[in-house]
């Protein structure tokens, strides 16, 4: 009888062990994993199992980290979860620039004014409120609620590409950008949008390059045609 009672109470020991095991199992794979919200999902399993243990084993402190452990990476969690719906809204094209706008200063521009010129340095990225401005070297008419600028922050040299030109008075918003850099770290669903906003003006701008040079060489083509025709009459 009393060896039955030892058996008994050696079995209990051994399942006393199993949350531990499998807490610490919990733990290996949160190490393992290569994103944020599954790893933060490991550790809150990990978490509650070695509360378990810990409670089984009387060990307080143990049971006291991971009970302050627990809703601290349930609210990482939930934090990340947010991130990553915000990144998703930024790709699918969601508009950013209404909670960037208190960082912005307003500037007004008369008609015929030059905002910056090819060359100059490159220091600050704007957003049309109002009015009509265009990018002389391509002839590309910018309306409000255009980005222009950006490609600015991009560029090896730190200098304008381009030079932007008001042809209707107008206002615009200003951000410098130390402070774009900033927001870009602190919020990445606006350097995402700020990433795809950059590269659609390269490719727009491509786009518009690649018209402008059919054109000019559909216009060349019928000037050649012009005299052979005439001499052909």
């Amino acid at each position: 009888m009393h060896l039955d009672f030892v058996a008994l109470v050696e079995q209990g020991a051994e399942w006393n062990q199993v949350p531990g095991y499998i807490g610490a199992a919990f733990v290996i794979a949160s190490f393992l994993s290569k994103t944020m919200i599954p790893l933060r999902a490991l550790s809150m399993a990990s978490n509650v199992f070695f509360m378990v243990y810990a409670t089984l084993h009387l060990q307080y402190p143990t049971l006291l980290m991971h009970a302050v452990l627990l809703p601290l990476n349930a609210v990482r969690l939930q934090q990340m979860m947010k991130l990553v719906k915000r990144v998703r809204t930024a790709a699918s094209g969601d508009n950013t620039m209404n909670w960037l706008k208190p960082y912005m200063r307003r500037r007004h521009c008369r008609a015929g004014q030059v905002v910056f010129r090819k060359g100059d340095v490159a220091d600050r990225t704007y957003y049309i409120v109002s009015g009509q401005f265009r990018v002389t070297e391509i002839g590309v008419t910018l309306q409000p609620g255009d980005l222009v600028g950006e490609l600015g922050l991009l560029s090896p040299g730190g200098r304008r590409g381009q030079s932007l030109e008001c042809t209707a008075d107008g206002d615009l918003l200003s951000i410098g950008y130390d402070q774009v850099q900033e927001l870009y770290f602190q919020n990445p669903d606006f350097g995402f949008y700020f990433l795809r906003l950059a590269t659609g003006r390269l490719f727009q701008n491509l786009e518009t390059l690649q018209k402008q040079l059919a054109d000019a060489r559909a216009e060349l083509a019928q000037q050649g045609n012009g005299p052979k025709a005439q001499q052909a009459g």
